[in-house]
């Protein structure tokens, strides 16, 4: 394949993006109303005091990486798939519109691309379904990859071999990485620990997208390139940031590029379209 050849000469073999808030905008609306989600979670499943709920919603996203994996790490006993359908199931999907322009550019990369999220399955179906986007990535890693409840493994080089698209999820059950209590997620360091050996790429050769600091620091305890997404400030761990997706073009032109491209400098690229800040 032509997109074989241009990676060969590329400085970097793979792109692994975050997906809520990285590949559309916070502007969306979609991370207010899964925070509402999932305080009324915790309010009617799980009968919590309705004054603390809010607050304890939040330290839990802190400190445990995902308000799940804290409700969990308590001692809350649920189904994964009665939370993510409550949370995410509900969700006003019909805000995401199709993303012509990022399509392009990331079919036009030579790259493999993934998405790695905390989210379920289910939910990256509809977002990447929503954006135009469900044919541009190779695979998923995704709640189900790092807490899996299966024996089922899938190589990820055969996904490769076989075009696999964006809702097959790297399966990852025979490393047996989680208990029934722990929830694996970014940004904790055993997730991309995890990512990248399930997807067997070189950390200097990847670039990680995301929207979070946290998620940007633990990615460069990790050895891979960082890019923040939705910022204008560089934080420490990102190599790059961008104000919007859609100027990667002009922030990482090596990625289209051979070994003799630009020298890899610390960049800030203002959008000339949409700005999004986040917290």
């Amino acid at each position: 394949m032509e997109s074989d050849g241009r990676m060969m000469a590329s400085k970097y073999g793979c792109l692994l993006f975050d997906m809520d808030d990285t590949l559309y905008p916070l502007s969306s609306g979609l991370n207010l109303a899964c925070r509402k989600n999932i305080e009324e979670f915790m309010l009617h499943y799980l009968k919590m005091e309705e004054s603390e709920v809010p607050r304890m919603c939040l330290e839990l996203y802190r400190e445990y990486g995902t308000t799940m994996a804290g409700l969990k790490a308590l001692g809350y006993e649920f189904e994964n798939d009665d939370y993510h359908a409550y949370v995410h199931g509900r969700l006003p999907y019909d805000k995401l519109k199709p993303d012509p322009i990022l399509r392009n550019l990331l079919l036009s990369m030579p790259q493999h691309k993934i998405v790695f999220t905390n989210a379920d399955k289910e939910h990256v179906a509809q977002v990447l379904n929503r954006l135009g986007l469900e044919d541009c990535f190779e695979g998923v890693i995704c709640f189900e990859t790092l807490n899996p409840t299966t024996i089922k493994m899938d190589n990820f080089g055969d996904n490769q071999d076989h075009g696999a698209n964006a809702t097959d999820v790297i399966d990852f059950s025979n490393d047996s990485l989680t208990s029934k209590s722990r929830v694996i997620c970014k940004p904790s360091l055993d997730a991309f620990e995890a990512a990248i050996r399930i997807t067997n790429i070189d950390p200097e050769k990847t670039i990680f997208f995301d929207d979070s600091t946290r998620n940007i620091a633990t990615a460069k305890v990790a050895g891979l390139r960082t890019v923040l997404v939705g910022s204008s400030v560089l934080v420490p761990g990102a190599d790059w940031v961008l104000t919007s997706i859609h100027n990667i073009k002009e922030a990482i032109p090596e990625i289209w590029e051979g070994e003799e491209g630009e020298q890899r400098d610390q960049q800030v690229i203002q959008s000339a379209v949409e700005t999004v800040v986040l917290a």
